[in-house]
């Protein structure tokens, strides 16, 4: 999937219209995930990223530690080069992000932890915009609230020279 989202995807996009060039680069929830992880590895290939209730420390989680171990093997130190929030941390260049949870998702506390993320991002200077809402969960209701922000987030840095 990484290779995909990276490369094929782009590719098939941009021999099928009439882009310029520029990406960015959004999901929710494990996408979400995978969107900041993906803009966070190649910030040459992106302008902006942003997500939905991202899993964002998956090494420390059980859903993330599943996936990863089913995909990556046991070596948990292989493990840290897709976790948003170790890369977050180390990072050498930076993608703005911007990030959305609600806070009565019932996946907050033990799958989602936003808190690494933010963590991560302060100890790096790392351009996070977080931002969690009472009253949303973890549902389509909650993107549809809030999808148009993104657009016009990425809009911003997609219009830049």
């Amino acid at each position: 999937m990484y290779d995909y989202v990276l490369n094929e995807l782009p590719e098939i996009i941009e021999s099928h219209f009439p882009v310029n060039g520029k990406r960015a680069i959004s999901g929710h929830s494990m996408g979400g995930h995978g969107a900041l992880m993906v803009a966070i590895r190649n910030p040459e290939r992106y302008t902006s990223t942003s997500a939905f209730s991202p899993i964002s420390n998956p090494v420390n989680c059980p859903w993330g530690q599943k996936a990863f171990k089913a995909y990556l093997g046991k070596d948990k130190a292989l493990w840290n080069q897709y976790d948003a929030s170790v890369l977050m941390r180390n990072a050498q260049k930076q993608v703005p992000a911007l990030v959305d949870q609600g806070l009565d998702d019932d996946f907050l506390t033990r799958e989602l932890k936003p808190e690494s993320l933010e963590a991560a991002a302060e100890s790096n200077g790392y351009p996070l915009e977080l931002r969690q809402h009472a009253g949303y969960d973890h549902s389509y209701y909650f993107i549809s609230s809030f999808i148009e922000d993104h657009l016009r987030f990425h809009a911003g840095f997609l219009k830049k020279i």
